[in-house]
């Protein structure tokens, strides 16, 4: 029986450094989602200013068109060119 087991020692240690290996190199993948998702985060929160930030200076401009008066909006497509 000694002889039997003795060929399946081999096979475990493989498994074993194989499952090690593949281990790692979940860890590693693991490490990279980890520090892309904290990148993603930090993108998002930037554009999450920058909408918040365009949204007060659209509201801020709304104001100042009502403000300015009730004069009618011009369409610069129904203006001639200069050159007629």
């Amino acid at each position: 029986m000694t002889q039997a087991s003795a060929p399946n020692a081999p096979a475990a240690a493989l498994t074993t450094a194989d499952t090690e290996r593949r281990l790692t190199e979940l860890e590693i993948k693991a490490s990279y989602a980890d520090d892309l998702l904290d990148t993603l985060n930090a993108v998002v929160a930037r554009q999450q200013e920058q909408i918040h930030l365009l949204l007060r200076e659209l509201g801020h401009l709304r104001r100042q068109g009502t403000d300015e008066g009730s004069a009618p909006a011009r369409d610069l497509r129904d203006e001639l060119p200069p050159h007629y």
